[in-house]
């Protein structure tokens, strides 16, 4: 099976249905900084508010300014938008690519840590590089679901697709496969979003479930480059066609 590991969106989709919510791993792990996150959202306190979020308008902050317990939830693949999502373009995927992101993808979250595509959550904001009151959430992160992950993933193929900044918040320890994207030999930053989302869409599109799968895959747009193998990391190099 292939495991993709993936980044979240400062944008999020408003919305969903009142559910259980469902998350990866022990919830009771996640306690303390979702009731810090709670507990400033409910202090009515704007300046801790905007600053949690990153906002400098009160305004803005409004989509945001609720209970996280009783919230309405959508699905995590569903809930973020953003370049990566806008190319990944979850909404004309057939229900079988639905149901294989939901169930193959982790995404790292500012504020849930690893979630599976499917889990419920709700609308938020957390800046990334945030504190949540006194918590840094790539450490507690670390510190707390590390074990589970490499028990999750241990029998898997990993295809690594997040910015490097979520890498702090797990570190890979089994071989796994990231990419980089060439356009005129400079490494480029806005369309590796563009390109994540593409490649995680024909993963789904396409079924693909192991790296030997993924290396036949062609991508429309991407021809490969050349190939690093640096101990337990194996880096694709893609050219941006023009």
């Amino acid at each position: 099976m292939l495991k993709i590991l993936f980044s979240p969106s400062e944008g999020k989709n408003t919305g969903g249905v009142t559910s259980q919510q469902v998350l990866f791993g022990a919830t009771k792990a996640r306690d303390e900084i979702l009731s810090n996150y709670n507990t400033i959202i409910e202090s009515q306190d704007e300046e801790a508010i905007k600053a949690l979020f990153g906002i400098k308008k009160w305004s803005d902050c409004k989509p945001y300014i609720q209970n996280i317990f009783d919230a309405p939830l959508l699905p995590a693949i569903q809930r973020y938008q953003g370049v990566a999502y806008d190319y990944l373009k979850y909404a004309e995927l057939d229900n079988r690519a639905q149901e294989y992101l939901k169930k193959n993808t982790l995404i790292f979250s500012n504020l849930y840590g690893p979630l599976l595509g499917g889990d419920l959550i709700p609308n938020y904001k957390v800046k990334q590089g945030n504190s949540v009151g006194s918590i840094v959430p790539e450490k507690f992160y670390k510190e707390r679901f590390s074990y589970q992950l490499d028990l999750t993933l241990g029998n898997s193929d990993i295809l690594d697709l997040r910015a490097g900044y979520y890498e702090k918040f797990y570190k890979l320890s089994t071989p796994y496969t990231t990419l980089k994207f060439l356009k005129g030999g400079k490494t480029v930053s806005h369309w590796a979003k563009a390109y994540r989302g593409i490649v995680l869409g024909e993963c789904a599109k396409h079924d693909i479930n192991s790296l030997e799968e993924f290396m036949t895959l062609e991508i429309e747009g991407l021809a490969v480059h050349e190939i690093k193998v640096t101990k337990n990391k194996t880096e694709i190099v893609y050219n941006i066609n023009e």
